[in-house]
């Protein structure tokens, strides 16, 4: 993985500080998620699970709401702190903003282990 640029870092940083804080009391599945708008101001957020699985946000999707709902409307990187896969739904969502979108993956560790582009 090749070095991460300091904004990137910084978007990680905030996505695994936003793991701590999921409510993940169903699936034990906790992801933290940080975006970067265009103007480089930046958003979190975590899972919030729901007895109702439907009405369960992830952690991407709670930070592209954060953004679009502050005026964001593209963005210039993502990142997710998880230990599963990104879903295809979250990668959909993420991708109305703009696609090409560099979603940083990383670890519980925070350790980047691969970039994936919306």
């Amino acid at each position: 993985m090749p070095e991460l640029d300091p904004e990137d870092v910084k978007i990680v940083t905030l996505a695994r500080a936003a793991r701590t804080r999921a409510h993940a009391p169903r699936s034990g599945v906790a992801e933290g998620a940080a975006v970067r708008d265009s103007d480089g101001r930046t958003y979190a957020a975590a899972t919030v699970e729901n007895a109702d699985p439907a009405l369960t946000t992830s952690a991407l999707r709670g930070a592209v709401a954060a953004a679009a709902s502050s005026g964001a409307r593209s963005f210039e990187a993502a990142a997710v702190v998880t230990a599963t896969l990104v879903s295809e739904a979250d990668l959909a969502v993420l991708r109305e903003f703009g696609v090409g979108v560099p979603l940083l993956l990383a670890g519980d560790d925070g350790q980047v282990h691969s970039v994936v582009s919306t």
